[in-house]
């Protein structure tokens, strides 16, 4: 049975902006290795339009964005969207009965399947078995928020350190 993993990067004051931070080469590493051996994601419209930008090759990319381009084409991923009408290659559309979707693949697959997204994520909550989130130094103010909605409450299970200034913070429902 899969677990459902809701992961993030998250700036200090709970805001997620893909073009306001990233990660450093020690965390991409990371992350390159967490698609790897994921069982698949489960992406919103708005992220999953952004992550497409992985779909085409560019010639100026260093070693690791190839890398990560090539997992990422490789993970099974499920587009949960009522107004896309096609999804790109190994990529599965979700008009409608997101909860059960994601149920059944949690029951046919092992492994992490991670939820990308914070409204997407807030739809699931009752599913997420694990929360993820890469903290980063940076305040903005700003922004789309890590939670769409009330938090549920947490419990925290560890914490690390992952590259210069990057902490990664693992919760799991209390």
């Amino acid at each position: 049975m899969a677990r459902l993993v809701y992961g993030m990067n998250v700036s200090l004051d709970g805001y997620v902006d893909h073009e306001k931070f990233g990660p450093d080469d020690v965390l991409f590493r990371h992350f390159i290795e967490q698609v790897r051996s994921s069982a698949g994601s489960i992406y919103g419209r708005r992220l999953y339009e952004i992550m497409r930008y992985w779909e085409q090759d560019d010639p100026e990319w260093t070693p690791d964005l190839h890398e990560f381009a090539e997992a990422w084409r490789a993970e099974p991923k499920w587009v949960v969207s009522r107004t896309l009408t096609s999804v790109g290659p190994n990529a599965t559309l979700v008009p409608d009965d997101v909860e059960g979707v994601v149920s059944r693949l949690k029951q046919e697959r092992e492994g992490d399947l991670y939820v990308g997204g914070p409204v997407l994520a807030h739809s699931l909550t009752g599913l997420i078995d694990e929360f993820r989130l890469c903290v980063h130094p940076v305040v903005l103010g700003s922004g789309d928020p890590l939670f769409a909605g009330p938090r549920p409450p947490l419990r925290l299970v560890t914490h690390r350190r992952i590259g210069g200034e990057a902490i990664e913070l693992i919760y799991v429902p209390a």
